[in-house]
């Protein structure tokens, strides 16, 4: 059974660990998203260990319609198919399956849709996304819900978080099963519920108490970053927060910048997980301690500095930012990678110095000191 401990806390601001069968998660954490089994940009599993990545994130709905969770267990699981030991969150597909399929039915039983590959109907419900998670043997499974539009009407919400809580709760008790199955890989499978709500401070709330009396292994707050304001989104992590279960990890998904991390950590947020790392760096915005920089501007062509002093990351011990803007013009995946690797290695260690920070009760200077910094120099 899983084990989460707040060792600090500052405010809101929590400094833990969470223990899970596939070894111990420092938090707060950033999770590299890798939604095929594999980071964008030639990224190997080889180099999440380099660039200190603790927990590798991947995709339901894209394992399912390409290669197949089944052939995925047949290979015994996603940590061995991707040679990856250290802990793995799946998420459920529900977003995907809101966001990407264009013809969808949306019923009691679970959503009808056409896959975004080659057009076939394929029905996802809750126990379905329990079953190719526990095919993935994943170390955390999400639960399938809804992520409603932010600004849809009130009265879809209400009926949307009603039907995500009966989903829920359909999880719980599949999830439960496929863990005493026999030929089960992770019987130790972890599942973490979702708040949703869109801008609703109530209906959150009331969602909050309802999903925390179900005790399940984490909690995740989903639907924002999706059209609401950063301070739309703030307050409703401030809403929501003092309602779910303080035992138990906090997840803010598909958050964010560096700047939306700090606040969410000051926040009581304990894990993030987010595309702009590896999304920016492909296209040769580089995340830097003095604010964001784009390499493909004319005045980094005789720059033969790295992309930042004092970095570790495999780019900046060894290359300049000359040399990889170079290798961006010129189309070659070496540029991409390298580009990749600095801002997720930037994230990975923002991580490390909040926790450090949190650990030795100095946070709110940190955050102030870093976000004071990064608005310096941008581009």
């Amino acid at each position: 059974m899983a084990e989460y401990k707040i060792l600090k806390q500052e405010g809101a601001a929590k400094r833990g660990e969470f223990h899970t069968v596939h070894g111990t998660i420092q938090t707060p954490v950033f999770m590299n998203v890798g939604t095929v089994a594999a980071i964008k940009g030639a990224v190997a599993t080889s180099d999440l260990e380099e660039i200190k990545c603790q927990v590798q994130l991947s995709n339901t709905y894209h394992l399912h319609v390409r290669t197949g969770d089944k052939v995925i267990k047949q290979l015994g699981g996603l940590h061995k198919f991707m040679s990856w030991n250290n802990p793995i969150l799946t998420d459920s597909g529900g977003f995907q399956v809101f966001s990407l399929a264009g013809l969808r039915k949306i019923k009691e039983e679970g959503v009808y849709f056409n896959s975004h590959i080659d057009g076939r109907k394929i029905f996802m419900g809750p126990e379905e996304s329990m079953q190719i998670q526990s095919n993935l043997a994943s170390t955390i499974a999400m639960a399938f819900d809804e992520c409603a539009p932010s600004k849809a009407e009130r009265s879809y919400v209400q009926n949307s978080v009603e039907r995500t809580t009966r989903w829920l709760e359909r999880c719980r008790v599949e999830m439960k099963r496929l863990n005493s199955l026999e030929d089960t890989i992770n019987k130790d499978q972890l599942l973490f519920g979702i708040n949703q709500g869109a801008v609703y401070d109530d209906i959150r709330i009331d969602h909050a108490k309802r999903i925390a009396e179900m005790d399940l292994d984490g909690y995740a707050i989903g639907g924002l970053a999706v059209g609401e304001t950063h301070e739309e989104m703030y307050r409703i992590i401030e809403s929501v927060e003092p309602y779910l279960p303080k035992n138990k990890p906090t997840y803010l998904m598909g958050v964010g910048t560096p700047a939306n991390i700090l606040e969410g950590v000051e926040r009581g947020v304990d894990f993030f997980d987010c595309v702009y790392p590896t999304r920016n760096g492909r296209h040769g915005h580089l995340y830097t301690n003095q604010g964001k920089i784009n390499l493909f501007n004319a005045k980094y062509e005789l720059d033969q500095r790295p992309i930042e002093e004092g970095c570790g990351c495999p780019a900046c011990k060894r290359y300049s930012r000359a040399y990889i803007r170079h290798l961006l013009k010129a189309k070659e995946m070496l540029g991409l990678r390298l580009c990749v690797l600095h801002n997720l290695y930037f994230y990975n260690t923002m991580m490390e110095e909040i926790r450090n920070a949190l650990d030795e009760g100095r946070f709110a200077a940190y955050k102030k000191q870093k976000l004071d910094n990064m608005s310096q120099g941008r581009e």
